[in-house]
């Protein structure tokens, strides 16, 4: 049988902003427990979880201070056993985040690592080096803004490609590989159905350090190909457990090319398709996008993946013009990912045509991308607005209290699961009639895709012999190279059976 998550779709719970169980204003596992029917009833095959380790929570649980436990904000190592337990009685499938380019400052080996003197065995585990002169050993920055080198008290500095509270692991310690291969069967025994590995693409550094140019074809710490042999170590323990279980890379790379590498059939299975997010809505961006992927990934049998929008990542209403233009072209756009081949991934709110939140008062802010920049960069926060479910109170239904981490916007009462669920034009019943069809169809499980002939600001393609998608992204309506009728419409098609600008429609054509 074909593994499922060669043609699953995804949900990304951000578990902070999806649902409060007990009105503290922060999202956590029993919300999401008791949300996980709405999951269901929307069509999704699989749950994504970001970070709910033990934290100091310096960039919201990616800074991780113990990989094998639940942090209280959000529950208990009980509540994520019940909760995978439940997903799993659903039909739903649990695919948890996993961190291994960094720790938090406040893991018991980086303790010991400060604790310990230069050349300790201790501060193996970590990149740990000395300076040049009075300053750091060489130029490299910060994702999060600034230098990617503190100093500790005895004089060395230690490498963080994030924040100061992120130090990173050295890779090149057996016992660091020795441990996360113990990680990783820690959660396979307790039934998760896979990992979304962050910052997969950086865990190996040029052990010269050299400083960055930026004229240089191969970054010292990014996408070096000493990262292939960590995975091809955790595919042979995942290979060993039934059912299936899945890897999911992010993966930052200059080309699909390269991409293509992580997932050569003794490493990854899958990644993530940023060139597919970030293309503008535009007909020749997107189907390049789509014919590079499948191009690459094709060579080496892997799945493509397609996603609109993630934690990290302005929401695509905005970036796709905000307003009901950004509406509209949204829509539009899920169903053209939903139509490809593949899986997709589903970022929470999208259902519900979020956009994202641009005004938050600085003071509650907590990015610390926007921190370390002194609010020159905002930071990811505005993605990252508590969903609103239902009612008028001030957080919508998202948890019992009276407020929610971040606020949200009073504008978000006309958005709530609970308004959309009764509206048949809503988003939200936009999204649960496409992935309906998507798992009553055949051909959009397992049909080619083939591209027709198309106006410029068209995007026309059959999966298999008798399902068609067209996608008007231009400004005016469009001829529709079939004369079916729509199965499903993100737009109201014209009486003349044109398709409006920014629409997208699904047909079942019978020759």
């Amino acid at each position: 049988m074909t593994p499922w998550w060669r043609h699953a779709v995804i949900y990304q719970v951000y578990v902070w902003s999806f649902a409060d169980s007990d009105g503290d204003g922060i999202g956590d596992l029993e919300g999401v427990r008791s949300r996980l029917p709405y999951l269901r009833e929307l069509g999704v095959d699989a749950v994504w979880l970001n970070p709910f380790y033990p934290s100091p929570q310096a960039d919201n649980g990616y800074d991780v201070a113990d990989y094998r436990d639940v942090d209280p904000r959000f529950g208990t190592l009980a509540d994520a056993d019940a909760l995978i337990r439940d997903a799993h009685a659903l039909g739903l499938r649990i695919v948890v985040d996993l961190v291994p380019n960094h720790t938090s400052s406040q893991h018991p080996w980086f303790r010991a690592a400060l604790a310990a003197a230069p050349g300790d065995p201790a501060r193996a585990r970590y990149l740990f080096r000395d300076g040049h002169g009075a300053g750091p050993p060489n130029n490299w920055t910060s994702n999060f803004g600034g230098r990617a080198w503190t100093r500790v008290p005895d004089g060395q500095w230690y490498l963080h490609l994030f924040a100061p509270e992120q130090p990173d692991l050295d890779w090149t310690a057996p016992e660091v590989r020795e441990e996360f291969h113990d990680i990783l069967r820690f959660w396979l025994d307790r039934g998760v159905d896979g990992f979304r590995i962050d910052v997969a693409h950086g865990l190996a550094k040029d052990p010269a350090m050299p400083d960055v140019s930026e004229s240089e074809a191969v970054h010292p710490h990014w996408d070096l190909d000493e990262v292939h042999d960590v995975y091809r170590g955790w595919r042979r323990i995942v290979d060993a457990y039934p059912g299936d279980r899945v890897f999911v890379g992010e993966i930052w790379v200059q080309s699909v090319e390269r991409l293509a590498l992580y997932l050569r059939p003794d490493e990854l299975h899958t990644a993530f398709n940023f060139a597919f997010l970030t293309a503008p809505f535009d007909a020749a961006a997107l189907r390049t996008a789509v014919d590079d992927s499948m191009r690459a990934l094709d060579q080496v049998g892997a799945p493509p993946t397609w996603v609109l929008s993630n934690h990290d990542v302005v929401r695509h209403v905005t970036r796709y013009g905000g307003g009901a233009l950004g509406l509209r072209r949204a829509g539009a756009a899920a169903l053209l990912m939903l139509a490809l081949p593949g899986s997709a991934y589903l970022y929470q709110g999208e259902e519900l045509g979020l956009p994202e939140v641009e005004d938050l008062p600085d003071g509650v802010r907590r990015d610390p991308v926007f921190t370390r920049t002194a609010g020159a960069e905002p930071g990811r926060d505005g993605c990252r607005v508590p969903l609103p479910w239902s009612g008028a109170s001030e957080s919508l239904g998202f948890g019992p209290g009276p407020a929610s981490w971040l606020p949200q916007p009073r504008a978000w009462e006309a958005l709530t699961v609970a308004r959309q669920t009764a509206d048949p034009g809503s988003m939200l019943s936009l999204y649960r009639s496409a992935l309906a069809h998507r798992r009553s169809i055949p051909a959009l499980a397992s049909g080619d895709l083939t591209w027709l002939p198309a106006p410029a600001d068209v995007l026309a393609f059959r999966r298999g012999t008798d399902f068609l998608c067209v996608v008007n992204v231009g400004d005016t309506p469009a001829v529709v190279p079939t004369s079916a009728s729509p199965l499903l419409s993100s737009g109201v098609p014209a009486a003349d059976g044109t398709l409006p600008g920014a629409t997208a429609a699904w047909y079942l054509v019978r020759d």
